[in-house]
């Protein structure tokens, strides 16, 4: 996996790019590479009134198997290239995490 992860004083932080109005939620895989790389994620909810962020937190909590108040979009609400925190967590938790959800 070629996803930089970053420790923080708060957290861990990772990219990722967003497909809202997929079929279904789920990831997708990565896209770019080197210090460009983002998670891709498909989310069925529709860009409105923050249905898809509220979406893409329940889900990255559900698949990292963290609290949802442990994630937080730190930068990109508006957009699809989206930066992510994930509170009280390693950058090495977090990477194994997105890694055994990579190979399923």
């Amino acid at each position: 996996m070629n996803l930089p992860i970053t420790d923080t004083r708060d957290g861990a932080r990772f990219a990722v790019r967003v497909t809202p109005r997929a079929s279904r939620t789920a990831v997708v895989g990565l896209t770019g590479d080197g210090p460009d790389a983002a998670l891709k994620i498909a989310l069925h909810a529709p860009p409105v009134e923050g249905s898809a962020n509220a979406a893409l937190v329940e889900f990255l909590a559900d698949l990292l198997r963290v609290r949802r108040s442990e994630v937080e979009i730190a930068s990109g609400a508006h957009g699809r290239n989206k930066l992510i925190l994930i509170r009280n967590h390693s950058a090495a938790e977090i990477s194994s995490a997105i890694a055994a959800a990579l190979a399923t």
